[in-house]
């Protein structure tokens, strides 16, 4: 009988020193295999729940099995629970770039539109710029308006039109100045 084999057996009879013995003779072995599977920070915990599985299921061992196979085989299965475990807490990097652009480009350019927004819309006429504020803003309904600023319902609808189209003018004018000035 080797002493693997006779390791294993004094393990089944659970055996307390048997335990210490084969943490000894193969943790250093197996702490190096975990580390490969589940990085250096976590390869001591698994060692340590490994090692609990081992003694919690040492009477089910046989000893016409090799130990290492057999302790091999729990350490792998611990890792596998790690590295499972650890997924459910990941984002993918593809799901990270559609919630934020690729290197946070997209919020900048909607950080960028906004601000060329708001800077024509100061520029539009008050009457004009009050309504769409409202309407954009203050998420108030075009009859909401009309009731807060004591107007007909008809000259708001006007005004969010008209406004509207202003808008629209002043951001393709600075589009186009800074297209000329590219250019240049």
């Amino acid at each position: 009988m080797d002493t693997d084999q006779a390791l294993g057996m004094r393990l089944a009879r659970r055996e307390s020193s048997a335990l210490d013995d084969v943490y000894t003779v193969y943790g250093p072995a197996l702490l190096t295999y975990l580390r490969r599977f589940v990085g250096v920070d976590d390869a001591e915990d698994v060692l340590q729940r490994t090692f609990l599985d081992v003694w919690r299921s040492a009477g089910r061992y046989d000893p016409q099995q090799r130990l290492s196979s057999w302790l091999f085989t729990i350490a792998h299965h611990r890792a596998v629970d790690t590295v499972r475990r650890r997924h459910d807490h990941v984002v993918d990097v593809d799901t990270i770039r559609d919630l934020v652009g690729e290197d946070g480009r997209e919020t900048a350019a909607r950080y960028a539109d906004a601000a060329e927004v708001r800077a024509a819309l100061a520029r539009l006429p008050e009457h004009e710029r009050k309504v769409l504020e409202l309407a954009y803003f203050a998420d108030l309904t075009q009859r909401e308006i009309a009731s807060r600023l004591d107007v007909p319902l008809g000259t708001i609808k006007s005004r969010a039109s008209r406004g509207t189209r202003h808008l629209a003018d002043l951001i393709g004018a600075e589009h186009a100045g800074r297209s000329q000035s590219d250019g240049l």
